[in-house]
């Protein structure tokens, strides 16, 4: 386990939407134990007019605004280290997955550009993001939002944030299955009981009930991440 906390600089025309959501649960609990560290960064501070101005019109027409280049650029000229990955979220960004949310979690530093509006100036995605990520086939108000769903998962993946090591494994997609049904007390409410076999103290038996109950409910529910899963 590495003593070097992951950084995370989120860069942002709505700080406190951030700001309130890092100040919580696991990623409140990751920054105590000094697993990660966030900076979140108000755009406007880097524009240069007095209105603070982050958009302008789109060249060509067209609805809507779309964010400038300057100001983006200048937040990360600001932040950035050599070893950053400059994250553009982006409904045209590759699908936020699992395995994706792992691989960040290895990462030293990870900037996130939370646009806005139509989106940012073309020249932002390919002069100045290293990744461009979308967290489903939807639009959002604005980038902010997806930006903490990614910090969140990443996040909760760091050495001991959850507690012991391996506590993240049986998760849903984490092995490419979703995860089995699970119970707790009492054993039985309104007529309807706890299995068995997880009573049963057979630990055997319940990593097998388990196997069976995760593959079934995949191929049910979602059938793309089966055929992934057994191809």
């Amino acid at each position: 386990m590495t003593d070097t906390p992951l950084r995370i600089d989120i860069i942002t025309i709505f700080p406190a939407m951030v700001k309130g959501f890092v100040e919580e649960s696991i990623l409140k609990r990751a920054v105590a134990m000094g697993r990660v560290v966030f900076n979140v960064i108000d755009l406007r501070d880097f524009t240069t007019d007095k209105h603070r101005t982050t958009d302008d019109r789109v060249y060509g027409g067209g609805p809507g605004m779309v964010m400038k280049p300057e100001p983006l650029f200048a937040a990360v000229d600001a932040v950035g280290t050599p070893a950053a990955r400059v994250i553009l979220m982006t409904p045209q960004g590759k699908s936020f997955r699992q395995p994706v949310a792992q691989e960040l979690a290895t990462e030293r530093h990870l900037i996130f550009l939370c646009g806005h509006y139509e989106g940012v100036d073309e020249r932002v995605r390919t002069a100045l993001a290293t990744d461009e990520l979308s967290i489903g086939d939807y639009i959002l108000t604005n980038g902010t939002l997806a930006a903490v769903v990614v910090v969140d998962a990443v996040t909760r993946l760091l050495p001991g944030v959850l507690g012991g090591e391996g506590a993240t494994e049986e998760e849903s997609f984490s092995q490419g299955m979703l995860e089995y049904p699970q119970y707790t007390r009492p054993a039985e409410f309104r007529g309807m009981t706890v299995p068995c076999v997880l009573r049963s103290g057979d630990h055997a038996a319940v990593a097998s009930w388990r196997a069976d109950q995760a593959k079934e409910r995949t191929q049910k529910r979602r059938p793309d991440l089966f055929k992934e899963g057994m191809g």
